[in-house]
């Protein structure tokens, strides 16, 4: 009986003092070499890009960069909101806020904006919006958050004009004065570039415009600047924007490294936003 209650006593000493566990450093998990590990969530282009250029600068802070990738815009937010992630990097404020009100339980917020994928108005009929004829068709994408963002570049191009307030949340039914009579056609956003055959011009996303080779800077008529809203970010859980890890992914994501690399890499399809 005395064994068995010093065998216990023993057990329970040593789960208090922590005997054989390995715990991770705070603020990121630790490695043998002492070294902290960084998880960050990213679609391919160009996000992922970037933080590759991105590893060697926070190995030299003592950190390891581990890119996730992912290739839809819902389980990069959740697999952060659930600790699997220390950060992620595919999407636009407007999208994050959108994404935080339709699914309460996710606490993240912006912690840093990286670059803007200038949306653009393009045309396979026309060289100059100017030339648009009256009830000309345009092409825009369907989901709340892009078309919105469509309908601000059409106003901002001097083609229409909204309804007072409405912002990102625009949508068709909130042109309030349209002189050419502009007919729209609402298309899921991957698949805009594919109208540009059957309608006067199309308002479509960069990733989606570089997928059919083109270029903002060099074949839209019209396109976002550095003013837009719609700046990519690296979001993060709520209280974690200050961590050191964090904020050297922060440093190194806007050093002239990074901003050499986008200029030289998407050639003003890409453009940084600091």
């Amino acid at each position: 009986m005395k064994k068995l209650l010093a065998l216990i006593m023993a057990l329970a000493l040593c789960a208090l003092a922590g005997c054989g566990a390995q715990q991770a450093a705070p603020g990121g998990s630790g490695s043998s070499d002492g070294s902290k590990t960084l998880k960050v969530g990213a679609t391919a282009v160009p996000h992922a890009e970037m933080l590759e250029v991105v590893k060697p600068l926070l190995e030299k802070e003592g950190i390891k960069l581990e890119i996730v990738e992912f290739n839809d815009y819902v389980q990069p937010n959740l697999a952060l909101n659930d600790k699997e992630l220390d950060a992620n990097f595919f999407q636009h404020e407007p999208y994050l806020l959108n994404f935080i009100a339709e699914h309460k339980e996710v606490k993240l917020k912006n912690a840093f904006g990286v670059h803007i994928e200038p949306m653009g108005i393009y045309s396979k009929k026309i060289t100059n919006l100017s030339e648009l004829k009256d009830g000309a068709s345009i092409a825009i994408p369907n989901d709340p958050t892009n078309g919105g963002r469509a309908l601000l570049l059409l106003e901002k191009a001097g083609l229409l004009k909204l309804k007072a307030g409405v912002a990102e949340k625009a949508t068709v039914q909130d042109v309030v004065e349209n002189p050419k009579h502009l007919k729209f056609q609402e298309v899921e956003a991957a698949q805009v570039p594919r109208t540009l055959e059957d309608v006067d011009a199309a308002v479509i996303n960069t990733n989606y415009a570089m997928q059919v080779n083109l270029v903002p800077t060099k074949d839209a008529l019209f396109m976002e600047d550095s003013t837009s809203p719609y700046v990519n970010i690296i979001a993060v859980r709520e209280g974690d924007e200050n961590r050191p890890e964090i904020q050297a992914l922060i440093k190194a994501l806007k050093s002239e490294e990074i901003k050499q690399f986008i200029s030289d890499k998407y050639k003003g399809a890409v453009v940084p936003a600091f």
